[in-house]
């Protein structure tokens, strides 16, 4: 066996422990927290696997080993609950993405002010070092005694596990259903917070009991956790919800349309001028804009597979006694555009594009602004072309993919999400629709991670997950290669033979939802957008009513010039004005006093703070101009809104 690189001879039954404080340091081996045997992670306790070729100790430094520091200080959470709160029903407490939850059932549900008592009994199980004990038991004696406990969403869990032995966990008297692994001890936890509360439906689903959730995250290293903390301290500063209102962008109604966004003046000319770039850019790109109706017979979704596949995500209505669906996609109608007409192999590829709203079913409990909604929009289009163009069709949107996030400043990830469980198509379709996505990526030479099992129901997909200024990833864009649906709605082209052919269906969005992106856009900026989408770019004040006039004549030349201008000629000090256009996130402010009424000039500053000076109207022109225009240039690009 290869013990942490170095060959060694085991004892039989001998710990990964045991092993591991071996091959190591004392200071090194006082950092590990787990063992990864052939790639299985294990409790430090547990016999290392007779056969096992390669042991390696698990840090906090590295993803597992951070999600198991997690997953064990939602077990700390637990005890500490059931210490303070005996009658408290415990379910489930796993890791998640930079932290940890646990589920109870309480009479009153927590609130943060439990936070400090819960976090001081945490605190003590932390100092006692106490131990995580594994034991693996049968299944009918697990669910005696969790039974006799009273524990029944734990013997609700075992019921639906088929396995004929469980593993339990014992933290100090505090015993967990759970398959592990876990720390050696609960000392390792030395950096934690608890963070919130909020309402869960037992398993998700809604008919069940509401239970009470604590929300908390732990770190290896003070530093870090502080460094987390400051992160959602400047989230919440940057709420794409808070600033929406702020900023009189959207805002919504919940009591008449909820996770619908009702958009304000300035919102809908901030979507118009996104909207207006994607068309031209489109366009330049060789697709054809169309429009296809929000409602389609139940008939053509049962046909498609998404009836009996994706039902529980859609609406349905009747008219006159035909069901319909509002359309949740946009694939659909762009098929039956497609196969209104014959078609030759001389026309394809044919790239549909169309910035088409659609309506998706999703549940309250995760309702979340603009980045989870039931009404968005999509630049979604539909490229259906010949075998022998599909990999250079998939190129083409990857590398655009790759352009327009560079021009909003996101770095991004790319994955390749292949066959769900549930999925329609030959298993051999599916194989040549993942090998062609894997080969355009590297063709352009791009890493991917593989998300096994995340496909859609009718073909892999690469999507694409974008970083923002605090460092936090997105799902945006997504690439999905289809052989299935041409298929069943017999879409075909004639060949260069005269016989007739299939083509195949690349199914792509390149922002994604623009509701979920601007949201996005809205915090990764804290407000600030880029000076060309800004709905508005320059804001003209005025010291006294004796400039209006000035001001006025400013704000129009302004416009000639294509730049977006408002005037501010409120009986207010200037001070007060420059403030509020600031906090405004308005690009430019041109002040107009005597001096600059005089010289026929403004005085410009910037948003943030920064003083330009005096400069004729024709040089500040240029220069926001110049700015709305520069991440265009350095892109290869060239847009301007009109």
């Amino acid at each position: 066996m290869i013990i942490a690189g170095k060959p060694c001879t085991p004892a039989p039954g001998a710990s990964c422990g045991e092993l591991l404080r071996q091959a190591l340091s004392g200071k090194t081996f006082k950092s590990c927290m787990a063992a990864r045997a052939d790639g299985v992670l294990l409790d430090l306790a547990v016999p290392a696997p007779a056969g096992a070729e390669h042991l390696e100790p698990v840090t906090a430094d590295s993803p597992e080993g951070l999600e198991i520091l997690r997953h064990s200080a939602s077990h700390v959470l637990a005890r500490a609950v059931r210490r303070l709160f005996p009658q408290a029903g415990v379910s489930i407490g796993p890791a998640i993405d930079k932290g940890f939850y646990y589920d109870f059932d309480v009479p009153r549900p927590f609130t943060p002010e439990d936070f400090p008592a819960l976090e001081a009994e945490m605190r003590r199980t932390v100092e006692q070092a106490v131990p995580f004990v594994r034991r693996e038991i049968p299944k009918e004696d697990a669910l005696r005694f969790f039974a006799d406990r009273g524990d029944t969403y734990k013997t609700e869990i075992i019921e639906s596990l088929d396995a004929d032995t469980v593993s339990l966990y014992d933290l100090g008297g505090f015993v967990d259903l759970c398959r592990g692994p876990h720390l050696p001890h609960a000392g390792f936890i030395r950096a934690f917070t608890l963070l919130s509360v909020a309402g869960a439906y037992w398993r998700g689903d809604e008919h069940n009991k509401m239970l009470s959730r604590i929300y908390g995250t732990a770190f290896a290293r003070e530093e870090d956790l502080k460094q987390h903390l400051f992160r959602l301290e400047e989230a919440k500063r940057r709420d794409h919800r808070k600033l929406g209102r702020e900023l009189d962008l959207f805002d919504f109604h919940e009591d008449a349309a909820p996770g619908m966004v009702f958009w304000h003046p300035k919102g809908m000319l901030l979507r118009v001028i996104l909207e207006d770039f994607l068309r031209k850019e489109h366009l330049k790109r060789g697709y054809e804009l169309v429009q296809a109706p929000q409602l389609l017979r139940r008939e053509l979704w049962e046909k498609s597979g998404h009836y009996d596949n994706y039902r529980e995500n859609m609406y349905f209505t009747e008219i006159e006694g035909d069901a319909y669906a509002v359309k949740p996609m946009n694939c659909l109608g762009h098929m039956l555009i497609y196969g209104k007409k014959a078609r030759s192999y001389r026309e394809l590829p044919a790239r549909f594009m169309e910035l088409g709203v659609v309506h998706r079913h999703e549940m309250s409990g995760v309702l979340h602004g603009l980045l989870r909604v039931r009404q968005f929009t999509q630049d979604d289009a539909h490229i259906i072309c010949r075998p022998d163009q599909l990999k250079d069709e998939i190129i083409g949107v990857i590398t655009w993919v790759r352009d327009i996030f560079t021009l909003f400043g996101f770095s991004y990830k790319l994955g390749v999400a292949t066959r769900p469980e549930k999925y329609i198509g030959t298993p051999e379709a599916w194989e040549r629709a993942t090998a062609a996505l894997i080969g355009a990526l590297e063709h352009l030479d791009l890493a991917y991670t593989l998300y096994e099992g995340d496909g859609a129901f009718y073909g892999p997909k690469i999507d694409c997950r974008v970083t923002d200024s605090l460092d936090r990833e997105w799902q945006c864009s997504t690439i999905q290669c289809d052989f299935t649906l041409p298929e069943r709605f017999d879409l075909a082209y004639t060949g260069a033979d005269g016989e007739k052919h299939r083509p195949v269906m690349v199914h792509r969005a390149v922002l994604g939802s623009l509701e979920r992106f601007i949201g996005i856009l809205t915090e990764h900026g804290a407000g600030a957008f880029p000076v060309w989408l800004a709905p508005e770019q320059a804001r003209i004040l005025t010291v006294t009513d004796r400039h209006d006039a000035f001001a006025r004549s400013v704000q129009q030349r302004l416009r000639a010039a294509g730049i977006r201008a408002e005037v501010d000629l409120r009986n207010e000090k200037l001070g007060y004005k420059v403030r509020a256009a600031q906090v405004e996130k308005v690009p430019f402010i041109l002040v107009t006093g005597d001096k600059e009424l005089e010289a026929g000039e403004v005085n410009l500053r910037l948003r943030g703070g920064e003083t330009v000076g005096s400069k004729s109207l024709e040089d500040a022109a240029a220069l926001i101009l110049a700015e709305s225009d520069a991440p265009f240039k350095q892109g290869g690009m060239n847009y301007r809104f009109s």
